[in-house]
This record gives C-alpha cells, structure tokens and sequence, in this order.
C-alpha cells in the first residue's frame, strides 16, 4: 500500500494487458550498465530501449516530465490516480476520490499535497513508538513524524 509520485509527460497513458489491467512497473531502472550489456549478450534482456523489455517507466527527459500521478510501489507500481497538472490538482483529485492512502485508510487534501510536494514515496503506514499511534505514511509525511 505505498505511496509514490511519479513525474510524468502530460500524454502518458499507463500500459495494460491484453485484459485492461495495469502493468507493474518500476519507477527506476533496476539493472546497471555491465548488467545491461551481460543481459544482452546473454538473452535475459531484450534491446528494446530505454527499457530493454524490463517493466520500467519510461526514462523521459526531465523537462518532458510536466505532470503528476500517484502510484501504489508495493508491486512494481501501478498509477491509482490519473495524470494532473499540478500537486494542487493531484492533490484535490486523491481527496475528493478517496484514494487509498494505506491500509483502510484514506487522507486529507493538505496531506496529500504535503506527500507529492515532498516528491517522494511514503510507507503504508506509521507506528510513533512513544504513543502506539498507528497512521498512513502519508498523514506521516504530513506531520513529519
């Protein structure tokens, strides 16, 4: 039940399969470059760049990446938001939608919008040890736990 966000070019459509399901992908390329040339040489890998056959996004040029959506990283990610403007309309989308922000848990507009302006990731959930106070990674990122 991670929370990502994932800049992303304002016409990205997310691949699916051939049943109209999301197809995982990593945020990152996971091989380095003597894995990549190993992986071709040997038949693991496809040369089908950027990606070489693996299920990664798209490595776009940082000045493409003009938008933002949100992805579940438990798998290797799949977006559970559409593409948006901006982290304000980001944010009023998985608010008003009640996107799943952890585990039987949702948020708030300003907590998701402190979430996607921190541009990171956040946990499904968050224990304060002191407390026993259990919340989402990002009502914790919000509070800055």
């Amino acid at each position: 039940m991670s929370r990502e966000i994932r800049r992303v070019p304002e016409n990205w459509e997310h691949p699916k399969d051939e049943k109209g399901h999301n197809i995982p992908m990593h945020e990152h390329f996971p091989y380095n470059k003597e894995e990549i040339e190993e992986g071709l040489r040997d038949g693991w890998l496809d040369n089908d760049p950027p990606n070489y056959g693996c299920d990664v996004m798209p490595q776009w040029p940082e000045s493409e990446r003009t938008h933002y959506q949100m992805y579940e990283s438990v798998t290797e990610g799949t977006p559970i938001s559409p593409v948006m403007k901006s982290p304000e309309a980001l944010a009023r989308w998985l608010a008003d939608n009640k996107a799943s922000a952890g585990p039987y848990a949702t948020a708030t507009y300003d907590q998701w919008l402190a979430m996607i302006k921190v541009g990171s990731s956040a946990g499904s959930f968050v224990m304060n040890r002191s407390t026993g106070e259990i919340v989402s990674g990002v009502e914790a990122v919000s509070r800055k736990m």
